[in-house]
């Protein structure tokens, strides 16, 4: 257990090593480190949240750390937050909540700016008292450039500001607006990850859980493809990266094969999809 301990990353301070270690060995905190707090006897309730999620965060960048790895802000909507104990008293009622108040547009509102900061405070410990700096950040859901300068600011004034600590921000790419407008999304942040569920319901104005529609709803249609082709044009142009999310290259062979062809920089899988995607990817590569 010792030899586990000290074989850890130096950047990992002591209770979190321990941490690290509690979760595989199943072990109890105080026998590995008497000395901390327990999180659930805490009575900061504000602490806990920032803990838990730091501590969440942590055990994904230490697994790859020094690779990269992007966290993607929250992107609850309403009756998402509704469900929860209590988040009926707090939340709008909306007729739509896809495309409602979400994503970006809670980050600066008063109704979840303190919320927000919480986020920022989790980030923040792991890139910089943890030590965990591969933490990329993404922000979904940004429909306008005038949100992003104001979602930019709201992260520097909660001390993640882009280019310090090697800071970098990412961008969802799952409206119209951020293909449209992808060279001067490209001048504020630093990479694209493109949502193509959303993107695909958007741009073919298609409800994605509408079983009448289903039909319709394809990430292989046209439009479809040729936006996310003019994304990473521009993207690559301005020198950033583009990675996917969704079920389209899981679900569609022929639609990973696009990807590749169109020149994506990473792709997000299922995990029984995994193996048969990665053999594509090689094969194509392979022929260019």
């Amino acid at each position: 257990l010792v030899e586990i301990y000290h074989t850890l990353p130096l950047i990992l301070e002591p209770p979190w090593r321990s941490l690290v270690i509690m979760k595989f060995l199943k072990m109890p905190k105080l026998l590995l480190c008497p000395n901390y707090k327990l999180l659930e006897m805490s009575n900061d309730k504000k602490e806990y949240f920032v803990a838990r999620l730091a501590q969440g965060i942590a055990k994904i960048a230490a697994s790859q750390y020094p690779h990269p790895v992007i966290v993607r802000m929250s992107d609850f909507k309403t009756n998402e937050y509704a469900d929860l104990i209590g988040g009926k008293q707090f939340e709008p009622q909306e007729e739509n909540p896809m495309l409602g108040f979400r994503g970006a547009s809670r980050y600066y509102s008063d109704r979840y700016r303190e919320g927000f900061a919480l986020e920022c405070r989790a980030i923040k410990r792991v890139r910089e008292a943890i030590g965990f700096d591969n933490v990329i950040i993404m922000i979904p859901f940004c429909r306008t450039l005038e949100e992003a300068d104001r979602v930019l600011d709201v992260l520097a004034e909660n001390g993640l500001k882009r280019g310090e600590n090697g800071l970098q921000l990412y961008v969802m790419a799952e409206i119209p607006s951020n293909i449209e407008l992808a060279d001067e999304f490209s001048e504020r942040f630093d990479g694209f990850s493109i949502g193509s569920n959303d993107l695909t319901q958007l741009v073919l104005g298609v409800d994605r859980d509408s079983s009448e529609l289903s039909h319709l709803f394809d990430e292989r249609n046209l439009a479809v493809k040729r936006g996310i082709r003019r994304l990473i044009d521009s993207a690559h142009r301005a020198g950033r990266k583009v990675g996917i999310c969704g079920q389209g290259p899981s679900d569609y062979p022929e639609f990973a094969a696009f990807l590749v062809e169109a020149g994506i920089d990473s792709i997000s899988l299922n995990p029984d999809s995994v193996i048969g995607v990665k053999r594509l990817v090689a094969q194509r590569e392979g022929k260019d």
